[in-house]
């Protein structure tokens, strides 16, 4: 806790440092939102993802003349983020808890210029809409990816052993060993197959290399061969190819037209009866009732992610209550660390902005009318 403490106050220290000095632009009203913690808020000193803790950045703003609104009411018309959609210059978001920007607010927002993403995916903005009005969109690449590739070897590891009715067993008073084991199965041996090899993929192909599977990935573009021979993956050009091969898939490509509802009924039947399927990816990826009817009906042995479509997920999204799932709250890429990465990255791209300068090429989604090739 020392190491943390120490990290926060290092971020509370640069926030009120001395590049408040740098007001070139006037002031500026920016709009955060995220979700709330309420009384978790006070828990850990650097909980900066969060509207109590807005990344940590609020002194460092006002002390520059800046106005700095922070809200998790973020739908309907009468919603918060809405009484400032008109005159705000910066809207700060996150995948956590997104703020859908649509066209119809994009044509409101007659002050807005840059929308930026505190972590990793803008799916949630109408990009097109964003570069039609001239609109500068970026988020913290790299920030949590480490997390997200964790989380990803996580729900593998849970599904593949069975773990989660083992755990309720327990917490229900019973005991049942055959109840678990029956569809309890060793990661080592297995067919690993991600479609997407970005960060991310990387990442969770690296970290199962030691578990000695077979490793199979999808993308538009090929590693590059020597992290390819060691890694020991092998590249599939050939996406539906692929699937029947894999006891294991995991999504880990963004959300574009090209790839949204890109696992349907049709695709979901040509994979392996009892395929373990994992997404900590977008939601919408998926054909959300075609996920839920697959569990059911035992062609999918375990579902398991934290995204959803829309988020924060409805009470009767059928995720919820389908068979063999291992479902959480977007919650992959917000741990402590990554958030303290997207709360440092952020303030980084702001400060530039206040300076008229460049981001780091990679930070751009949208950049003079043209978006990142992933989203093209």
């Amino acid at each position: 806790m020392a190491m943390w403490r120490a990290a926060a106050r290092q971020l509370v220290d640069r926030a009120l440092g001395s590049s408040a000095a740098h007001t070139s632009a006037g002031s500026k009203k920016i709009v955060g939102v995220f979700y709330k913690a309420g009384e978790y808020a006070d828990k850990n000193p650097n909980f900066v993802g969060c509207v109590e803790g807005a990344l940590g950045i609020r002194g460092w703003l006002e002390s520059q003349g800046h106005q700095y609104i922070v809200t998790d009411d973020k739908e309907g018309p009468n919603c918060e983020l809405e009484k400032h959609i008109e005159d705000m210059h910066v809207l700060i978001t996150t995948p956590f808890h997104p703020a859908y920007v649509t066209a119809e607010r994009i044509k409101k927002a007659k002050n807005l210029e840059l929308l930026l993403t505190a972590g990793i995916g803008s799916d949630h903005i109408d990009l097109p809409a964003a570069a039609a009005a001239g609109l500068t969109v970026a988020e913290v690449t790299g920030s949590n990816t480490v997390s997200v590739a964790e989380d990803e070897l996580l729900r593998i590891l849970i599904l593949l052993r069975n773990f989660l009715p083992g755990y309720q067993q327990v917490v229900q008073g019973e005991w049942n060993v055959a109840g678990i084991a029956h569809r309890a199965y060793d990661l080592e041996g297995k067919t690993v197959g991600t479609v997407g090899a970005g960060r991310i993929g990387r990442l969770l192909l690296q970290r199962l290399k030691p578990f000695n599977c077979n490793l199979l990935y999808h993308d538009r573009l090929q590693i590059d061969p020597e992290l390819e021979k060691e890694i020991g993956a092998k590249f599939e050009e050939d996406l539906d190819a692929m699937l029947p091969k894999c006891d294991v898939i995991v999504i880990n490509t963004p959300l574009t037209e090209k790839t949204r509802g890109m696992f349907n009924k049709e695709r979901i039947a040509k994979m392996k009866k009892g395929v373990i399927i994992v997404n900590n990816a977008r939601g919408a990826i998926m054909d959300t009732q075609a996920v839920a009817d697959a569990c059911s009906s035992g062609h999918i042995a375990g579902y398991g992610g934290d995204v959803w479509f829309p988020q924060p997920a409805p009470k009767d999204h059928p995720w919820r209550y389908m068979p063999n799932h291992a479902m959480t709250p977007h919650i992959s890429g917000t741990t402590i660390d990554a958030q303290l990465r997207y709360a440092e990255g952020a303030r980084d791209m702001l400060d530039r902005y206040f300076k008229g300068e460049d981001f780091p090429v990679h930070n751009y989604i949208v950049k003079e009318g043209q978006l990142a090739s992933q989203y093209q």
